[in-house]
């Protein structure tokens, strides 16, 4: 890193905003991130590429910080990879490992790690005013990056064309890269195929469809099996969008579909109508089709949520930013700015015919047998009848995470309801609830902690969710200044971010309006 970026980071963080920094999530340690970049697994180690800004704690001078993991959760930051010039801010893209060495990077014996990133010119270069894709490549295991002398490599002359996705596609003809980026005002994700990452040849186009009010941003396609048979795969497409996203502003959804190696064509199930939701005009008819789109996370918090390259085990684990733009600058942190949600592994499961997303975070080492490493269990409780009077769980511990998992059949209950970070009165707190009559997972944060740094923080946030044999089954994972649930199995996700009053630790469960018999409650801790 060059002596400039070492300058200009601030010594450390206010003790005031210091409590709110996760344990498990990651930070960059005195700067702004935002967009996770450049996901791959190479020789035992996940490297996290990430947007950022070496300089300050606001979006602007974009650059690819970096950061290491052996276990998705325990993060070790490094030097900026890709630094911004007067020439290029480094906007998102994606690194392959370029095992046959068609770029010429590097050697069949040590290949190069490629880094395909979109270049946002600027005032010093002969394509000011435009986005194009460009290269940058890694011959030591991607600790330091060189730019590609002939970038860019692909350029459509548009202001909006970025956040390319590449990855290795076999076919009929043989193997290629195939890259999913985006013309992210025209709302439509844009397919090319290369034999060298260098020369870029168009194949198709996807879009507009389902949520496309916004900007869309970030794509991936990968494929996954139905239920685990390989003989039943599955292409998702992942595009997300902002604004207009169903909790509102920044937000993930994703399609399912046929890749043939040059058009995506989704199933019927994943478009809600052929002309997309901003074409409905009425707003609580684009709000009630937005319920019926395929979303990655329902709350407010998971945005740009791509996939790893070459993760161990043919595992697809993504990791989203854990903010909305409605905000993100504002965030009552400092001089850090913003975290990664939880790494997740998702799959696709047969839901009444058709093919649906689940979530599970990685709490431990993919590659291990472990549940919760390090952990600490708090509480394990029998089974036993809720009823007027809540329950107190373990406060929440400076320094841990919180890991609640939960059985619940509600059974005469209107609700159950998830007090986290409570004052001790109880006036205070997010509050997890679900309605029995509605069928609805909400996330009430509205009284939560400090919610005046922006006028749209305070919210609400709502996901249909059916219970299964009437069971209702969370995984609920509490962070210093974030809530993550997987209700079901993972089936429906919804993250919050919160910022808790000093002192407000308690926990609580409770059910009104009849009780309701607790199955399994266990908290356990991270750190």
């Amino acid at each position: 890193m060059s002596s400039r970026l070492d300058a200009a980071r601030p010594e450390t963080a206010p003790a005031e905003t210091s409590r709110f920094r996760p344990a498990i999530h990651f930070t960059a340690r005195d700067t702004w991130l935002n967009d996770p970049n450049g996901l791959v697994f190479h020789n035992g180690v996940y490297h996290l590429f990430f947007q950022n800004n070496p300089f300050g704690s606001v979006w602007g001078n974009m650059s690819w910080g970096h950061a290491t993991s052996t276990d998705l959760l325990h993060w070790t930051e490094h030097p900026v990879a890709i630094a911004c010039d007067e020439a290029e801010d480094i906007y998102s893209g994606s690194v392959v490992i370029d095992h046959a060495n068609t770029s010429g990077f590097g050697t069949a014996e040590a290949p190069a790690l490629v880094a395909v990133y979109t270049s946002a010119f600027k005032g010093a270069s002969e394509h000011c005013g435009t986005q194009a894709q460009s290269l940058a490549y890694s011959t030591d295991a991607g600790m330091t990056w060189q730019k590609y002398r002939n970038n860019p490599v692909l350029s459509r002359n548009s202001a909006n064309f970025r956040d390319p996705k590449v990855f290795r596609y076999q076919g009929d003809n043989g193997a290629c890269w195939v890259m999913v980026a985006v013309e992210a005002q025209h709302q439509k994700v844009v397919f090319y195929s290369s034999k060298d990452l260098k020369s870029w040849d168009f194949l198709s186009d996807f879009g507009p469809a389902n949520a496309d009010a916004g900007e869309w941003e970030c794509p991936d396609l990968f494929p996954l099996q139905v239920d685990g048979d390989p003989d039943t795969i599955k292409w998702v497409l992942i595009v997300n969008v902002s604004p207009g996203a169903v909790a509102g502003g920044s937000g993930g959804q994703y399609f399912v579909g046929h890749f043939d190696g040059v058009r995506f064509t989704p199933d019927p199930g994943s478009v809600v109508a052929p002309v997309g939701v901003s074409a409905l005009g009425d707003s609580a008819a684009a709000a009630a089709a937005l319920q019926q789109c395929l979303w990655l996370d329902w709350g407010r918090d998971c945005y740009a949520s791509v996939s790893f390259s070459n993760a161990p085990d043919g595992r697809r684990i993504i990791i989203g930013w854990m903010n909305n733009w409605d905000y993100a600058n504002e965030l009552p942190t400092a001089p850090w700015r913003s975290s990664m949600t939880l790494a997740r592994e998702v799959r696709l499961t047969a839901v009444n015919g058709s093919a649906r997303l689940v979530q599970q975070p990685v709490l431990a080492d993919p590659c291990a047998g472990e549940i919760l490493p390090a952990g600490t269990d708090l509480m394990n409780a029998d089974t036993f009848e809720l009823r007027n009077s809540p329950l107190q769980l373990p406060d929440a511990v400076p320094g841990r995470a919180h890991i609640i998992e939960a059985e619940i059949l509600p059974a005469s209950a209107e609700r159950v309801d998830f007090r986290l970070f409570g004052s001790s009165d109880g006036s205070e707190g997010a509050v997890l609830s679900y309605n029995t009559t509605s069928a609805q997972l909400i996330l009430d944060r509205r009284r939560s902690g400090n919610t005046g740094f922006h006028r749209k923080f305070p919210s609400v946030e709502s996901a249909p969710l059916v219970l299964e044999d009437g069971v209702l089954k969370l995984q609920i994972v509490v962070d210093h200044c974030s809530v993550e649930v997987f209700a079901q199995g993972g089936a429906v996700v919804l993250t919050d971010l919160i910022f808790p009053e000093s002192g407000n630790s308690e926990n609580w469960v409770s059910a009104e309006g009849g009780p309701a018999t607790i199955l399994k409650l266990t908290v356990s801790t991270l750190t």
